[in-house]
């Protein structure tokens, strides 16, 4: 029993003298931390106060609108102007009622011939209209090259993306009735 007294007086013995010894570190390290904090000065730079906002007026709203119908029409005249100009024989020519409707809003629903000559049957806003090789439709100056029993041919005359005008063909197929 006293052996046992005695390991458990010497452990306590070492833990006071290891806890001193650690208080001491401890303390040492108190003091380096608060002679930095004393012997550092912060240089911090001043904010500098924000830019005046200065608010500009808009004056667009007086200047010409780049999408005006308008403007588009003196862009065609002066193209047409221009000698061989594809646009200058159309600009000219009397627009058909079928080319203020574009492509897509019409459905080709039938074929018929009429003395031999072929005609094609389009469907426009629940209108039915028959036209013929040489008529005009479509926004961008169709001309209708050919009529078969399933499709129309169309010559169109549209922009690149230089902003020349050039020839592009087209068609419409028959469309087929869904159930």
């Amino acid at each position: 029993m006293s052996m046992k007294i005695a390991l458990t007086g010497l452990s306590a013995y070492l833990l006071v003298v290891g806890l001193a010894a650690c208080s001491g570190e401890q303390d040492e390290l108190t003091q380096w931390m608060e002679q930095q904090k004393r012997e550092v000065k912060p240089s911090v730079l001043p904010l500098t106060p924000p830019k005046k906002f200065d608010p500009q007026p808009y004056t667009a709203l007086t200047g010409v609108d780049p999408f005006s119908a308008q403007k588009l029409t003196v862009a065609l005249k002066q193209e047409a102007r221009q000698p061989n100009s594809m646009l200058a024989a159309e600009i000219n020519r009397r627009k058909e009622p079928l080319e203020a409707y574009p492509l897509d809003s019409m459905a080709m629903v039938g074929s018929v011939a009429k003395k031999g000559q072929p005609y094609a049957l389009l469907k426009v806003d629940n209108l039915l209209y028959q036209v013929k090789v040489g008529d005009y439709l479509g926004q961008n100056y169709g001309k209708i090259t050919k009529i078969t029993e399933t499709d129309i041919s169309l010559r169109e005359i549209v922009q690149d993306a230089a902003g020349e005008w050039i020839e592009r063909s087209s068609s419409l197929q028959l469309q087929e009735k869904s159930r």
